[in-house]
């Protein structure tokens, strides 16, 4: 993550709770404690927030708290023809007539692009999602209730919601944070217990993580690999890494991103 990123994430981080400590920023940024409290020090002297002993805090905190990790606006320019790739793939498992759940993400955002001629019944906690589909495609579309948060460009609601306990879905699509042995990887608490509710609700748990994702790590995690049906990621992909999703009989699909095979995935 390039140093600016890195400090928007940050100045991000620092409004979600009134004390960000450098491990959890270390583990949001994926950069060393040096990098970060070099950052901290830089930021405080440029009055974008205030160094405390073992981390930072925002000057003025909002009232609303936000949600650890990168920002939607960061996050979607990362890796974002290997995103674009995922998602096209991902569609490709749609069947008109389905039911499915779309999590909110920078990479099942990209999905919304090629669902616009789809016949769906789409549940989506991503306010992006649901905007763009409402305006440039016939889908059905439920979203649950609950708190928008802007950074993350999510709906989320500390209750749960009614309307999620009750729509079955053939499929559901997910982002994450991370992947490894252990599972699936999320950053922030109110995230894990949202996306908890949601994948009780699908026959299938869909997840999208380009390979970078795989070296990705958090403190919370979200499932096991044994509840994951399917894993698109890209041809950058680790063999040890394709090793590990056979080895717990996890289908990996790799989506390619060369202009020959920009309408292809392939099952590996």
């Amino acid at each position: 993550m390039h140093e600016t990123e890195r400090q928007r994430v940050i100045i991000a981080a620092v409004q979600t709770r009134p004390v960000v400590t450098v491990a959890e920023l270390c583990e949001v940024t994926g950069s060393s404690e040096a990098t970060i409290r070099r950052d901290i020090a830089a930021l405080h002297v440029q009055g974008k927030l205030r160094r405390v002993r073992g981390g930072a805090e925002a000057l003025t905190p909002p009232e609303q708290g936000g949600l650890m990790g990168r920002p939607f606006s960061v996050n979607e320019t990362i890796n974002i023809a290997q995103k674009r790739a995922i998602a096209r793939a991902a569609v490709e498992l749609c069947k008109d007539g389905e039911p499915i759940i779309i999590n909110g993400g920078t990479t099942t955002y990209q999905m919304v692009h090629h669902l616009t001629d789809r016949r769906l019944s789409v549940f989506t906690n991503s306010f992006g999602i649901a905007e763009f589909l409402i305006h440039n495609s016939r889908n059905s579309v439920v979203i649950p209730g609950g708190t928008i948060y802007r950074e993350q460009n999510v709906i989320l609601s500390p209750f749960g919601g009614v309307v999620a306990s009750h729509f079955y879905a053939k499929r559901m699509f997910i982002g994450c944070q991370g992947i490894g042995a252990h599972g699936l990887m999320e950053a922030d608490p109110m995230v894990v217990q949202s996306e908890l509710g949601l994948i009780g609700q699908a026959d299938e748990l869909i997840v999208l993580a380009d390979s970078s994702k795989f070296s990705g790590r958090s403190s919370l995690i979200l499932c096991g690999l044994d509840r994951i049906t399917a894993v698109i990621s890209d041809s950058g992909i680790r063999d040890e890494d394709r090793q590990m999703l056979e080895t717990a009989g996890v289908r990996l699909i790799v989506a390619e991103t060369t202009a020959h095979a920009d309408r292809q995935a392939t099952v590996a």
